[in-house]
């Protein structure tokens, strides 16, 4: 059976979906049948991975709220183990369109579960919010892995999302666990990335992942390209945090 992980920080700018575009990639490098569900009105996980949103029938928009297949909405990316669910910008309404569905925060797990026996790996691209969506995801998931960006105020938003953890946990979903914390857009020059380092670790201690994300160009530059940065300059910094993310993720769930 695969395993659900959910993406998320109400924080915007920490590198979520850039986690989720190369940590897939990587994984499905690694030779994980791997699925990308972007739940993110934006939808940049699915630009990211290549996919042309405008021309996207089945999204998992349709899937929430018409109970559209969920195999129809699955798209190929260019690495033939990775597939991707789009998102849509109608997803930004759907959360007013749940409000009268039975049992509305656990449509996506109904939707995600059978999917399990297919895939190693199913990551969530999750919102910048903790609305209706991401409690969906959360409540899908097996696990939940935290990206903090390597700043001043990266601790900030930190004890909502764990607050939000804790009563999706005991009222929706027991079996959620930490995947892990993330450090993201780390620069270990600067003595205060360090410090935030030590400061993230010192709080969650071994649930902060060994490899941190470092600040790397072509990790920006990729997905305006459509591909993940593996594909785009395997050789990169970006891309070999990701790998080693990923092989740290493997071990972990062995």
């Amino acid at each position: 059976m695969g395993k659900i992980i959910a993406l998320a920080n109400q924080k915007g700018g920490v590198g979520k979906t850039t986690t989720t575009i190369n940590l897939a990639a990587s994984l499905a490098t690694l030779e994980k049948k791997v699925l990308v569900v972007d739940a993110d009105p934006q939808a940049n996980a699915s630009s990211g991975l290549g996919v042309d949103i405008k021309q996207s029938e089945c999204t998992i928009y349709e899937c929430i709220i018409n109970r559209a297949n969920v195999q129809d909405a699955i798209l190929d990316t260019e690495i033939d183990s990775l597939k991707v669910i789009s998102s849509h910008i109608n997803l930004v309404g759907a959360e007013i369109e749940m409000l009268n569905l039975p049992n509305r925060e656990k449509i996506l797990k109904e939707v995600l579960t059978p999917l399990k026996k297919e895939y190693d790996y199913i990551l969530i691209d999750c919102s910048p919010s903790l609305g209706l969506i991401t409690i969906n995801a959360l409540t899908a998931a097996d696990s939940v892995i935290i990206p903090v960006q390597a700043e001043y105020f990266a601790l900030e938003g930190i004890s909502k999302l764990l607050n939000t953890i804790k009563i999706i946990k005991s009222k929706l979903n027991p079996a959620l666990e930490i995947e892990g914390f993330l450090l993201t857009m780390y620069d270990s020059r600067l003595r205060q990335a360090n410090q935030i380092y030590d400061e993230v670790k010192r709080h969650f201690q071994e649930l902060v992942f060994n490899t941190v994300i470092q600040r790397n160009v072509k990790l920006s530059e990729a997905p305006s390209y459509g591909v993940p940065t593996i594909l785009y300059d395997a050789e990169s910094t970006g891309a070999k945090n990701h790998l080693a993310l990923a092989k740290e993720i493997i071990n972990r769930n062995k």
